[in-house]
Order: C-alpha cells, then structure tokens, then sequence
C-alpha cells in the first residue's frame, strides 16, 4: 500500500470505530492492514478504543503487532494479560524482540517464560538477555547462517537449499571456524556469481571487522550508515560469533534517539504514550516541573536583590523580559547544534575549541546587531538615553554568556555522564535568566544609583 491508501483505511477504520461496525473493524484489522499499520492504530487510540481494538486482532498477528508498539504502549497492553497469553505470543517472536518485551514483564512471568522454553531457544534468549538493551549485544538477533572456510560454493549453495526460508534481511553467510570463531562473511551476491568449484575462503570478505558486542546501540547505527550495511555479524570478547544486527533494528535506534533528544528537551521520556492514564502523566511531568521551578525561584531571587531599583525606574520591569528571552533563544540555538553535533559524533575535544570561538564571536556580533536595535526602540519607547544604554550592554552580556554557556555546557555534561539534551536545556536557561537579570538590573543600579 502506498501512505495515502493506508492513510484512507486508517481514516475509515477509525469511521467504522466511531459507528459501532465491529465486523468491518475485524476484518480491516487482521486482513487489510499491516502489523506496523494495525500498531500505528492502536497508538493513536484512546484507552477504550485501545482494549477494544487489540481484543479484535487475530492470535497469530499478535505477535507481530506487539513488536511494532512501543514501550509504553506496549507495556500497557502486557500488563493486562494472563501468562499463558504471553507464552503464547513469545513463541513467534526472535529472541532480540523477545528479550524486548521481557523487559517489561513481571519477574516471575519471565521465568516461567524461560521455563517453557526449549534449551536452544532458552540459550539463546539468555545470550541476548545478558547485555544491556542499548549495546550491540542487547540488539542482535541469535539466529544466523554460518559455513566453514573450506567447503565448496556448491556445497555452500546444497546447504542453503536445505533451508525451507533464510533469515530476514540475509544479505551474507558468515565464515567460522570449528570452535565459532568468527573469520568473515560471504555475500549472497558474490556466492551466486562465483565458480561453484572455489572455495568460501577464496571468496569471502574479511576486511569488515565484525561489531563489539558490548559496543552502544547509537555507535552501531553509525557503523551502519558509514559503511552502507544490511546486516553485520556481532562478536564477543574472544571473537566468538554471538549473532547478527541488521537494519530494520537500526532504523528502530535512529527512531528512538531522534524520540530521545526531542522529548528529553522537555523532560519526558521517549517512550511517551501519547493517551497515557492522567495520574501516570502528572507524576512524569511533576517532576520536571519542580525542577523548572526551583531555576525560577533562583532567577527571582536575583531581582529581589534589585527590587529598589526596580521601584525607582518603572521600565526597568517592562524591559527586563527581553534581555532574558534575547539570551535564552540564543542560547537555546547554539545548544540545539552542540547536541545535534555529538549524536552524528562531529563534536569532539580536538574542535571543540575551534566551535567554542566561533559561537563566542557569533554571539558578540549578534550582540552587538540586537543591542543596538533593542536600545533604539528602549530610548524612543521612555525617552530615555541612559536606559538605551544599560539594555544594549545587558543584551551583548547576555548573549555572549548564551553563546559559552550553550557551547560548554553538552560537552560538561556528556563529560561527566549526564545526558545533555535531558540537562541542558533547564541549565542554560537558568544561567541566561540569571546572566540576564544580574547585568540588566547591575547595570541600572550603577546608572541609577
């Protein structure tokens, strides 16, 4: 289906929803959209409409839909089933996807899970389980194709045949050794192309080393997009071949980091639901908003210090807003580019410096620019040369400390281990706001004093 047809059954599924036709709901859900489409759906729901549009899927999409929900939603949606369900479900799931959802299960249903579980399976899954869920480890799949270095292409070609499907996104076979020691890979394309009498190691690549199994998932995705792959084998310490990460996961970590840096500038966790319970929601954004109201309260607390000048000169009040938004909008613009920069990995301690400079004269000749107009329109606004002075001096002030506050501040922060588009944001308005206030209302004390 192209985007508008799938667009237009999602519009009449949600016209049938409306007018109670249950049958055709059924049968547009399990017959006429995708698993990714019937997910998109659900997400898209009200809680109601949610439970009533899952209880109408078909026992063998449901697997397919669950991976393609996210976190939360898919929390949700376990929450409420029995463990027999969620046996049921696993069975068709890949132990990567598997390893997912278990997650999110309750301790004493995974290990039922696990019991139920045959012993390959189970190892498997454990292997899977064993590495945090952001590495390259916790992102691989188990289950790959491998051949010894010194059979045949037609021997190789015989044992493919065997196979009644390969693998999604199989694009290469990898070459181990007896004890699984990983050696290299051979393409489809090439094997298929060769002389069926050479063998795989006069065929096979081995200038692609294979992935870190504990290397991080954004890393992987890198990997991925500098080198143009489809899949990639996954090693461990000794270089023992674990399994295999291929792109459809890296498309899911792309998704989620660009997810991450948007909602962590609100403070808000990536896997958001966007219908999620009132209750569960005010806890979530409570807490960042206490934060955000402490940084008030200490920007507050530097115009009490000022409070009689402020009682003495009237437009100081009306002027002040706009040195600290001047500030934080450029700060807020060079902080967006510093992280930016670190997730596509171009900010680094060797040009740091170089980009430290540059935003610093950026933000003097932006300074000086906005200065200027700001203190045209201060002095025909009150009549008052002395004020045009004081704002154009708290403004070239405020956003020279925006630009070095902005530049610094993601790479402190990653340097000391702290997530910069979670942090940053908060921190770099209240150095402006503080910044702002303190040189705008110093200035007036000195003027007016």
């Amino acid at each position: 289906m192209n985007a508008n047809v799938n667009e237009s059954e999602l519009d009449k599924l949600n016209t049938a929803l409306e007018e109670g036709a249950f049958r055709q709901i059924r049968y547009t859900l399990n017959k006429t959209l995708r698993p990714s489409e019937v997910a998109h759906l659900i997400e898209k729901s009200p809680p109601k409409e949610r439970r009533l549009l899952w209880s109408m899927i078909h026992k063998d999409i449901e697997a397919d839909v669950l991976q393609e929900l996210g976190d939360d939603v898919k929390s949700e949606i376990l929450s409420k089933m029995n463990t027999s369900e969620v046996l049921a479900i696993s069975e068709s799931l890949e132990p990567d996807d598997l390893a997912d959802m278990m997650q999110q299960l309750p301790e004493t249903v995974m290990h039922e899970l696990l019991r139920s579980m045959d012993h390959q399976n189970r190892e498997r899954l454990e292997k899977v389980l064993s590495y945090p869920e952001d590495t390259a480890g916790g992102l691989m799949n188990t289950d790959t194709i491998t051949i010894r270095p010194d059979i045949t292409i037609e021997a190789a070609l015989r044992y493919l045949r065997r196979h009644a499907e390969l693998p999604d996104m199989t694009d290469c076979l990898f070459v181990v050794s007896r004890k699984d020691t990983y050696i290299g890979s051979l393409p489809l394309t090439r094997m298929l192309v060769s002389d069926p009498s050479s063998t795989v190691r006069e065929m096979m690549v081995t200038d692609k080393p294979p992935i870190q199994a504990d290397m991080e998932d954004t890393l992987v995705a890198k990997l991925f997009e500098q080198e143009d792959l489809v899949s990639a084998p996954v090693v461990d310490e000794n270089n023992q071949l674990l399994g295999r990460i291929t792109i459809d996961d890296v498309v899911d970590v792309i998704r989620e980091d660009a997810d991450h840096s948007l909602m962590s500038m609100a403070g808000l966790d990536e896997d958001e639901d966007t219908f999620a319970p009132i209750m569960k929601t005010t806890r979530r954004r409570a807490v960042w908003l206490g934060i955000n109201l402490i940084t008030a309260f200490m920007a507050s607390a530097v115009i009490g210090l000022f409070e009689e000048t402020i009682g003495k000169v009237v437009a100081l009040a009306v002027l002040m807003p706009i040195v600290a938004s001047m500030g934080g909008i450029a700060g807020s613009q060079v902080l967006t580019l510093m992280i930016r920069g670190q997730a596509l990995g171009h900010v680094e301690r060797s040009n740091a410096r170089w980009l430290l400079n540059r935003e610093m004269i950026v933000g003097l000749l932006n300074g000086l620019l906005w200065a200027l107009v700001v203190a045209v329109i201060a002095v025909l606004w009150f009549q008052d040369m002395t004020i045009g002075i004081i704002i154009a001096c708290a403004i070239m002030i405020n956003l020279f400390a925006a630009a070095l506050a902005g530049t610094l501040l993601p790479i402190l922060l990653k340097t000391w281990g702290i997530d910069p588009a979670l942090a940053g944001s908060v921190l770099l308005t209240t150095i402006t706001d503080v910044v702002g206030f303190f040189a705008f209302l110093g200035l007036a004390t000195f003027f007016y004093s």
